[in-house]
């Protein structure tokens, strides 16, 4: 069975200030921050969990959080 944000991941969003946010966390500069998450949500090492109204995404030595609900990425951050 395939997880519910995996099929989904077409839904997957953000806001402006969540993709400055994002790129500015993980320095990723001028890159389609959405697109960057989606790549990483898909990924084989991806290690995807739902918590409370959240997914956890853990993949690449980052952590994305995405709304359960709406799909919207929320932030992503290095792993410490």
């Amino acid at each position: 069975m395939e997880n519910i944000l995996i099929e989904n991941i077409d839904s997957v969003h953000t806001t402006a200030m969540g993709a400055d946010r994002i790129r500015r966390n993980l320095g990723l500069g001028d890159i389609d921050a959405v697109e960057w998450c989606k790549g990483k949500i898909l990924a084989p090492d991806a290690s995807i969990e739902k918590h409370g109204k959240n997914w956890y995404i853990h993949t690449g030595g980052c952590i994305i959080t995405v709304n359960a609900s709406s799909y919207t990425i929320i932030t992503c951050h290095r792993e410490r």
